[in-house]
């Protein structure tokens, strides 16, 4: 049974977004450092929590997302954005027409991040904001930092520091804080979840670290009237440009 369950990892990882202080811990630290966003561009939007958290309520604000389940959650947010249904590379946004042009835990951020901020810059009237993660520890599974490194075997390095090292000296950004929060994750069923994660790293059904899987996610997740929550450390860059 369990060598057949399939779990969405987008709407795993936006379901514990929902859960964590990710979005009170984060919007406050972008308004500071952009006190007026105007007319929003979230691209890769997920499901919308930042984004919605941020945009100016008397102005529309557009969403570009390729995954068919953020874009279902996004449609039912209370005041859903304009959803461009494509990726970063293809999406078609006209040329500065939004203020704010807000991107976060983008892939692109590590593999192009200097075609992602020519992209950003072509879309944005007057700034551009970056959400990176700034952590040692894995980026792809979901839940992978409740593992061991010799389980997940991802690369550590903080994203930030991926990053920086892919921008030219002259493509840095003018401005850059840091802020800690929890990635709080509530699952139903620990033991779907521990198979699941076995089988994304690969794992045979025999496998006997799928076992000591279960018990080690066990020994971390605390259990609630919601079912088992697994908490992991988290720091986020913010990072600005300004486009004027």
């Amino acid at each position: 049974m369990h060598a057949e369950i399939t779990l969405d990892p987008l709407e795993l990882y936006a379901s514990a977004i929902d859960a964590s202080d990710y979005v009170p811990k984060i919007a406050p630290l972008v308004r500071r450092m952009v006190p007026t966003v105007g007319e929003l561009l979230d691209v890769g939007a997920g499901g919308g929590q930042l984004g919605a958290a941020l945009r100016d309520p008397a102005l529309p604000w557009t969403a570009v997302e390729p995954s068919p389940t953020m874009r279902r959650r996004l449609v039912r947010l209370k005041n859903p954005p304009r959803v461009v249904e494509a990726g970063w590379a293809e999406a078609d946004v006209a040329t500065a027409a939004h203020d704010t042009v807000l991107a976060a835990t983008m892939p692109a951020f590590f593999e192009q991040p200097e075609a992602f901020l020519a992209r950003c810059r072509a879309w944005a009237r007057n700034t551009i904001v970056w959400v990176v993660p700034a952590h040692a520890g894995p980026k792809g599974l979901c839940f992978a930092g409740c593992l061991p490194s010799e389980w997940h075997r991802e690369d550590e390095t903080p994203g930030i520091d991926i990053v920086m090292r892919g921008l030219s000296s002259a493509s840095r950004p003018q401005e850059a804080a840091f802020v800690d929060w929890t990635f709080t994750g509530i699952v139903s069923d620990l033991d779907q979840l521990a198979h699941w994660m076995a089988t994304r790293l690969g794992w045979s059904g025999a496998d006997e670290r799928r076992t000591l899987l279960h018990a080690h996610l066990a020994s971390k997740a605390k259990r609630t009237s919601q079912g088992f929550r697994l908490d992991i450390f988290r720091r986020t860059a913010v990072l600005v440009w300004g486009n004027k």
